[in-house]
């Protein structure tokens, strides 16, 4: 198929290395196995040998994670590059209300949601904050806490919010785990959901 051959072994004379384009001489004087038989230190040399060759071409080539997602895409690295937030992210049924809601109604919408937080926004339908389940619990270890007052009282403020829905899911998996947060709400460039 006249495709260029390049070959790793310990022997220059071997048909192997006759039919190469490239030959790489890899022979070890000694194995680490006490006896020099099982091979040891020659399989770490082939391995070594193949991950720096695999790497230069990849430099040479300026191999970027989308070819190795369009080559391997039903592995798992093919998954973490090609899977977007749009993927995955959550449409329906979110437990929204406004900042004007009570707390005690915020809490069941919170319950019915199944996601332990509450989506919170103005008048225009503008993301405004978020209440966690960690808003809730420190706000009940107040000496002033009420059911009574307004969600926004007691929660966060311009939560995280990401607004490229396209980005990897395993990028948006980074900003969740870099600020210890259990939702990433998606909205678009105005700050609706």
């Amino acid at each position: 198929f006249d495709i260029p051959l390049i070959a790793m072994a310990k022997n220059p004379n071997s048909t192997l290395a006759k039919y190469a384009d490239v030959f790489f001489n890899i022979s070890v004087t000694k194995e680490a196995c006490p006896l020099d038989t099982a091979p040891t230190s020659s399989t770490t040399l082939t391995m070594a040998m193949g991950d720096a060759l695999a790497v230069c071409l990849m430099k040479k080539r300026n191999f970027q994670k989308e070819d190795f997602a369009s080559f391997h895409p039903g592995g798992s690295l093919g998954k973490k590059l090609f899977v977007k937030v749009s993927d995955l992210l959550k449409k329906e049924n979110l437990p929204v209300v406004s900042r004007e809601t009570i707390l005690k109604d915020a809490i069941v919408v919170m319950s019915e949601g199944r996601l332990g937080n509450v989506i919170i926004v103005d008048e225009n339908k503008k993301v405004v904050a978020l209440l966690s389940d960690g808003d809730l619990r420190r706000a009940l270890m107040g000496d002033n806490f009420s059911l009574e007052c307004t969600v926004e009282t007691v929660a966060t403020k311009n939560p995280k919010m990401l607004t490229n829905k396209n980005m990897l899911a395993s990028d948006a998996l980074e900003i969740i785990e870099n600020y210890k947060i259990q939702l990433l709400v998606v909205v678009s460039e105005d700050k609706k959901l």
